[in-house]
């Protein structure tokens, strides 16, 4: 009997559930032979052993539904070896809970903090495939993660509806997009929208310079201007300053967030009204693209594949359109960051899209 363990944990996106289906499905055409157990609320359920059997009938129509069926929780990897407030020892009390369930295998769905800690349970013993999740698409090791080209799509069209009311008022509109440290999301739906201007967490940004855009258009006679505004947007000026100075002056900031703080300086520097729009967590909610929906169909099945051949401690990932299995330990603790040098960047400043910079 083949004994499944599975959780999905970090923010929540779509196609977690298609992930989770692709998964099981795969699993089902080859044996009858298998448990499955869920871990309610992430690496919470596993740390304190809040666990239901299912069965592959719970995993049936879910291929549309955004969220997840399992629930979630953000576990800080930092924290781990931490023991909580009642002094109980989080990795022993995971890998115990394993244990009992006699389980085979641990399938988790994460982004780059739950890959962290999939990689420690592996060094600690633990069977572990990962599905790669995240609406940022920051991932080490994969082109594409499930719940990206959603919310591209959500924020893209966010950015269309804000082109008629910008167009009718003469505005300048700012619409800030998810992404603290890397600007991938940002960057697609800016284009696809037709942003005059995309700040990214990896392009520091110079004011003066978005400001000459602005005016430049107007001159022009273009009646507004569009920014698509990273959340993790940074100036010039704070990217010098070293990493301590830079949260204490975050601490406060007296503006909600970096596209309020632009919209301020843009205010102050020209004669220009400033609206902001923040979609926030509408990017990671509602039903998966068709995209989103195959490729995580794919990793699912392609996970499968790994757990029936017991073969362990890696992440499925989409390399130049196929599914490839890479090794936890070349994954955990790295990055994906958009390259300021990269092609698309280059395309987009060739139609007169402006970074800022």
């Amino acid at each position: 009997m083949l004994k499944i363990g599975m959780l999905t944990s970090g923010g929540d996106c779509q196609a977690l559930n298609a992930a989770m289906r692709g998964v099981i499905k795969g699993l089902h055409t080859k044996t009858n032979d298998f448990e499955i157990y869920g871990f309610q609320d992430g690496y919470k359920g596993l740390i304190y052993g809040n666990v239901k059997r299912m069965t592959p009938d719970d995993f049936s129509g879910i291929l549309t539904r955004g969220g997840t069926i399992l629930g979630t929780s953000r576990q800080p990897f930092k924290k781990m070896r931490i023991p909580d407030e009642n002094g109980l020892d989080k990795v022993e009390a995971m890998k115990s809970n394993y244990h009992k369930l006699n389980l085979d295998c641990l399938v988790i769905l994460g982004g780059n903090g739950t890959h962290k800690t999939a990689n420690l349970l592996r060094e600690e013993g633990l069977n572990v495939v990962t599905l790669p999740k995240t609406i940022d698409n920051d991932l080490w090791g994969t082109d594409m993660t499930f719940g990206f080209q959603s919310a591209v799509d959500i924020a893209t069209d966010t950015i269309d509806r804000i082109h008629t009311t910008a167009s009718s008022h003469s505005r300048v509109f700012i619409i800030e997009v998810m992404g603290h440290k890397v600007g991938h999301v940002t960057l697609h739906a800016g284009i696809a929208g037709g942003a005059d201007i995309i700040l990214l967490p990896e392009i520091p940004y110079d004011i003066n310079k978005v400001t000459e855009v602005i005016e430049k258009r107007s001159a022009a006679g273009k009646k507004f201007t569009i920014l698509a505004v990273a959340e993790g947007a940074i100036s010039k000026e704070d990217a010098k300053l070293k990493k301590k100075k830079y949260k204490a002056k975050l601490a406060e900031r007296r503006f909600p967030s970096v596209a309020y703080q632009i919209a301020s300086e843009i205010e102050q520097k020209l004669d220009k009204e400033v609206r902001v729009t923040v979609p926030g967590h509408t990017q990671r909610g509602g039903s998966p693209c068709a995209y989103d929906r195959v490729i995580a169909t794919r990793v699912g099945a392609a996970a499968a594949k790994l757990i029936l051949n017991k073969e362990y401690g890696y992440m499925i990932a989409i390399r130049n359109g196929e599914t490839q299995k890479v090794p936890l330990s070349e994954v955990a603790g790295k990055l994906k960051y958009v390259d300021p040098e990269c092609k698309m960047i280059q395309e987009a400043k060739t139609i007169g899209i402006s970074f800022g910079d």
